[in-house]
């Protein structure tokens, strides 16, 4: 049994995380200041008596009692919609946020791991997305808070680990659904599916032919768990290499829904990727992991979620 911190724990995928980890025997202690996080989120995990919440803002200083044996950095605003309405608080995440997980991952002599993002890469002049690719990035549009938090991240945990010997794993996560995503969190699978099972109008931005590839939230987890467990460091893409347009997912989305709603078409967003699709090479080669959960699949458990969540 381990004993392991997750920033962001109330979220989307930390609070999934924290399932997985407590399914497997470990000791899971969640900090979420809930900007974005839910105690809905971690209803399920309260009553486990190796589950603990601590509500709290990461960027500033993080204290843990006791033994802690991995820091697992989640925390941070993670979509277009909430990156865009809390630019300084993504900024201070990326940036403070790692630094004080970095800290208290130091002080306890744990190994660290740090979620970074396939917006490290921008709009990529390369594809598939390798590892190796230094991105294509736009520092100072709107959506450059998010990235370039993530890349300072990035660079603060390498320099944790060459200077002061901290053990770390650095992720790149993929588009990524499933059970537990907010309905309005404006991400491209919630939108769709909440507009199709609202009998709403699905919206595309752009002309729907820009490319998204999406992992279904049980296979990234395992691909994280997989990643933590090893002696990599990273970064390493974990993500579907399944690519479909966006007007592709609305088709699909309107199939598994039965929605007779009608696509519409708005404006693209300042500097919104054309293409993104993870080269999985070394998390097939040095993990052993790849996805098994198809797109229909997943969005049939996760438009079940919603139909639930939203009566």
């Amino acid at each position: 049994m381990a004993r392991i911190v997750i920033t962001g724990g109330a979220g989307f995928l930390g609070s999934h995380i924290g399932e997985r980890l407590l399914d497997r025997g470990d000791e899971v202690v969640a900090i979420d200041n809930l900007c974005t996080g839910s105690l809905g989120n971690i209803e399920r995990l309260v009553t486990n008596s190796r589950f603990t919440f601590i509500e709290h803002d990461v960027s500033s200083f993080i204290w843990v009692p006791d033994q802690v044996d991995a820091v697992l950095h989640f925390a941070s605003p993670a979509s277009p919609v909430d990156y865009l309405e809390m630019p300084i608080q993504t900024l201070k995440v990326g940036s403070l946020g790692t630094h004080n997980a970095l800290g208290l991952a130091k002080d306890k002599g744990a190994t660290f791991m740090l979620a970074s993002t396939s917006e490290v890469y921008g709009d990529p002049l390369v594809h598939p997305q390798t590892e190796d690719y230094w991105g294509h990035v736009n520092p100072i549009g709107p959506r450059g808070v998010y990235d370039e938090a993530k890349r300072f991240a990035e660079a603060m945990t390498m320099a944790y680990h060459r200077t002061h010997g901290v053990p770390v794993r650095v992720v790149r996560i993929f588009n990524t659904f499933g059970p537990y995503m907010r309905a309005n969190d404006g991400r491209v699978v919630s939108n769709f599916l909440v507009q199709a099972l609202a009998g709403d109008p699905i919206t595309i931005y752009g002309d729907g032919m820009q490319t998204r590839s999406f992992c279904y939230v049980d296979d990234e987890v395992r691909g994280f768990l997989a990643l933590l467990d090893s002696d990599q460091i990273g970064p390493i893409n974990i993500g579907n290499p399944g690519e479909f347009t966006m007007i592709e997912l609305a088709e699909l989305v309107l199939d598994v829904t039965g929605s007779s709603s009608e696509i519409i078409f708005e404006p693209l967003p300042v500097d919104d990727p054309r293409q993104r699709r993870p080269d999985i090479t070394l998390a097939r080669t040095l993990l052993g992991w790849e996805p098994e959960i198809q797109l229909r699949e997943g969005l049939e458990r996760t438009a079940a979620y919603f139909q639930r969540a939203l009566g």
